[in-house]
């Protein structure tokens, strides 16, 4: 139990450790990374928008930071609660961690891995075909960060079958 304090404890401070620095007026989404330089955002100052892509509707997106359309960015994502999107790979890595719900997340030819709160998940990108989801119990709300824009691309159905 005492193990489980300590990882939300951790993943408590990695996430406010993501909302980096900005100067005075700047968008908070579009936060300018100033060293030094404290950033608070509260959960009422995330803008919320349709994330949408090809594959996964539903999905809601608030960049922290950067701009997950354009290159490097961290954001939270919500899924709403028995979301599933088809087998699929994104171009570039994305860390994530679950704040909330339960994310599950199935590679391809594996079992279904569902992970909690305050869990951890490496996500590879290229070649790494799996499924997303979320438990039908609950939404699900992620933190994920990555070097490159977000995108996702569906694997067709003939080469899944392969």
């Amino acid at each position: 139990m005492r193990a489980k304090h300590i990882l939300a404890f951790a993943v408590s401070c990695v996430l406010a450790a993501a909302v980096l620095a900005q100067e005075p007026g700047e968008s908070k989404a579009k936060a300018v990374i100033k060293a030094g330089i404290p950033v608070f955002m509260p959960s009422s100052d995330l803008k919320w928008a349709d994330l949408d892509p090809k594959g996964a509707p539903g999905i809601k997106i608030a960049d922290v930071w950067g701009d997950h359309t354009k290159g490097g960015y961290g954001a939270f994502l919500k899924f709403p609660a028995g979301f599933l999107a088809p087998l699929h790979t994104h171009t570039n890595a994305i860390k994530i961690v679950v704040v909330s719900g339960t994310y599950t997340q199935t590679p391809e030819g594996k079992s279904e891995m569902r992970m909690g709160p305050g869990s951890y998940v490496f996500q590879p990108g290229g070649s790494y075909k799996h499924i997303t989801g979320c438990d039908r119990t609950s939404e699900c709300l992620i933190f994920i960060e990555s070097t490159g824009a977000f995108d996702l691309k569906p694997v067709p159905a003939a080469k899944a079958a392969e």
